[in-house]
């Protein structure tokens, strides 16, 4: 994870965020003013349960008196002023369309800290100067401030939400060590897709069928590990991409012959904490076609 403290680096992982250059963070072309996201009952969470004490598993299906319903703020550009940056506020910088982005956001949403963990949304087109040189010098997102420290790196950054907030348990002890090896995965993943956007289909054949195998492994439930987690969190953003974009463009259902996989993408779905995150299918093929497709 990389932390920064008045601009100081204290120690930097396996890049998994945002910046101009990496997969596309184009904003959408019109604004998304609200959406329902997730809040935990009391009575499930038992109310402030100490973070050293068993928490318990997030329930995938809220009624409706359940949802919360949040006012997304619009993405800071160069002309925004800077937030009141280490005043004692939590914030998570985000781009909208980033995948990595997402990941955060959607851990966020499911363990109900919309009101402790406000949304900074940043525009990467046109990013503010003030953010590189006040908030993360890397420039990139996401980026979570906390405790007068900033952290990045998606994936370092859902597990330190999950065990440093309270809320449901989305990394459980149970079956840990497949989870850790499905999160070293993720990017040879996503890795093995991407190139088969201009080649054939073989290696998007091979990370998808891993994919399915993953999912055939426990049969308790229709996520990773049975129960939803942090390996769907890492997931889910990148197949949201993947499915419309290998869909036209090279005619690929990711689901035909793949039932785990289709049965995980309808349960995701159903999920309020990653509905709220979700883009356009339509704007994600486009950005993927202009960024893959278009002559070099």
């Amino acid at each position: 994870m990389a932390t920064w403290t008045l601009g100081s680096s204290i120690g930097v992982s396996q890049p998994s965020s945002c910046s101009d250059v990496s997969l596309p963070c184009i904003p959408f072309s019109s604004p998304r003013l609200s959406f329902s996201s997730i809040i935990i009952s009391p009575l499930k969470l038992q109310r402030q349960v100490s973070r050293r004490t068993a928490r318990p598993v997030i329930s995938v299906k809220m009624s409706a008196a359940e949802a919360f319903q949040e006012v997304l703020p619009p993405a800071l550009t160069s002309a925004s002023e800077p937030p009141p940056i280490f005043d004692g506020t939590t914030r998570l910088y985000i781009s909208y369309t980033c995948p990595y982005a997402q990941r955060v956001w959607i851990t966020r949403n499911c363990k109900g800290l919309q009101n402790k963990i406000q949304l900074v949304p940043i525009n990467l087109r046109d990013r503010p100067s003030w953010y590189k040189e006040k908030v993360y010098p890397p420039n990139k997102v996401p980026a979570l401030e906390h405790n007068n420290e900033v952290k990045g790196e998606s994936l370092d950054l859902i597990r330190y939400i999950d065990s440093n907030f309270e809320g449901p348990s989305l990394f459980p002890e149970g079956r840990r060590e497949f989870a850790e090896e499905l999160m070293n995965y993720v990017n040879s993943f996503r890795g093995s897709v991407v190139s088969s956007f201009k080649g054939d289909r073989n290696e998007a054949d091979v990370a998808f069928d891993y994919i399915e195998s993953a999912l055939s492994k426990y049969g308790d439930g229709p996520f990773f590990i049975g129960q939803f987690s942090l390996v769907d969190i890492a997931y889910a953003p990148f197949i949201e991409r993947y499915q419309p974009f290998l869909l036209e463009v090279k005619t690929y259902d990711i689901t035909a012959g793949r039932p785990k996989l289709a049965a995980w993408i309808e349960e995701m779905n159903k999920i309020e904490g990653y509905q709220q995150t979700k883009g356009d299918p339509r704007e994600h093929v486009d950005n993927f076609k202009k960024r893959f497709l278009s002559p070099s």
